[in-house]
């Protein structure tokens, strides 16, 4: 039994003296494109991750305004941060990446329009790209819900997430990511402070004005009465959740695993900022 096994041995290592130089060659020749294969994976699970932690910021976005108003209006709150979403991602894929991304001029995009032939600036595949763009789409949009909170219907709040979704976020993305104006000038956002967050701040301030504040909210000589929110906890837990989804938020932005030093920064500075804000 023994001399069989050691012949065994023999006669495969005598096959792997054969064919051992041909396969290191191959091996040679294949390993940079087997390198690139597997670094564009890694892109492409990077990106999705991103895009996974953006829309699960939605949750967070629900649980922060739910637990700062008053348990007879969580339901209806709650609907809106769900539904404007689902009418964010609608609207982004049949209008708006076009409007945002697409050829046109230094002010809209106009190609692409329900993800046709659609131009892809990244280096990642078209539907992952979309899907990345499309959560910052409903994170610009749902910035409103906490700001005219308790006072909008829930039909209007549906148009208003319906315009700014598919007409209002990507004009202004165009600006910046699409190759329009303030690109050419040098503009920069690497993570949608501007494009994502000032657009959503914008919106919600110009709300907020035009609603005014909620009722009960002052007394008879114009001094302001506290409406103490129903859930603290859930307020809480909506911020830490946020706190993790913003991870993905800006660290995916870089759209690829290539650069560690800048994804580190930017994953430390993401931190810092939360922890010096709180």
């Amino acid at each position: 039994m023994v001399v069989k096994k050691s012949y065994g041995w023999l006669l495969l290592a005598a096959g792997l003296a054969l064919c051992l130089p041909g396969t290191v060659a191959q091996c040679a020749e294949e390993a940079p494109a087997l390198r690139s294969l597997g670094e564009a994976g890694l892109d492409v699970v990077w990106v999705l991750l991103g895009a996974f932690l953006v829309f699960f910021m939605q949750a967070g976005f629900g649980m922060v305004e739910a637990g700062f108003i008053r348990a007879k209006n969580v339901c209806n709150i709650l609907t809106k941060n769900f539904m404007d979403y689902c009418a964010a991602s609608i609207m982004f894929f049949l209008v708006g990446y076009a409007f945002m991304f697409g050829e046109g001029n230094g002010f809209i995009g106009w190609s692409g329009f329900g993800m046709s032939e659609a131009p892809n600036p990244s280096g990642v595949p078209t539907w992952a790209f979309w899907l990345f763009q499309a959560a910052f789409c409903g994170a610009g949009a749902t910035i409103v819900a906490g700001a005219m909170a308790e006072r909008m219907k829930f039909s209007a709040y549906l148009m208003y997430t319906v315009f700014i979704s598919s007409l209002v976020y990507p004009i202004i993305g165009h600006w910046v990511w699409g190759g329009g104006w303030l690109a050419k000038m040098g503009f920069v956002d690497f993570a949608g402070s501007s494009v994502v967050h000032a657009t959503g701040g914008w919106a919600a301030c110009i709300g907020a004005v035009l609603l005014g504040a909620r009722i009960g909210k002052f007394n008879g000589d114009g001094k302001p009465r506290a409406i103490a929110g129903h859930s603290i906890p859930l307020a809480s837990l909506g911020v830490f959740i946020l706190w993790f989804g913003w991870f993905g938020f800006n660290c995916a932005s870089s759209l690829s695993v290539g650069d560690g030093e800048i994804i580190s920064l930017v994953a430390m500075n993401t931190n810092l900022a939360a922890a010096a804000g709180a």
